[in-house]
């Protein structure tokens, strides 16, 4: 199971949001990160990607630990984010009596 983490903010706002990135603590020993992935678009603002790879059993767990990881970023002007558990298939699957 991912939890897929995307963030987004101004140029404006890179500095401060660079000074929190680099005091962030490490991830819990059950998840796997991929990224962060940094893409700037013109008139869009800055955007991140990050991909947190788990155990579907650590789910409450893992949603727990990266919204933690984003919260450092609130008060930060322009700062928006989300946070999407997703499944890999054969979860998915299991779900409908399929897998």
């Amino acid at each position: 199971m991912v939890i897929i983490g995307m963030m987004s903010y101004p140029p404006d706002s890179a500095n401060e949001m660079g000074k929190r990135f680099l005091g962030s603590a490490a991830i819990p020993e059950y998840m796997t990160l991929k990224g962060p992935y940094v893409y700037s678009e013109v008139g869009g603002g800055i955007k991140i990607m990050a991909l947190y790879e788990f155990d579907q059993s650590k789910l409450r767990e893992a949603e727990e630990a990266v919204l933690n990881r984003y919260s450092k970023y609130f008060g930060v002007p322009g700062f928006t984010y989300s946070v999407q558990p997703w499944l890999e298939i054969k979860e998915a699957l299991k779900l409908i009596g399929l897998g």
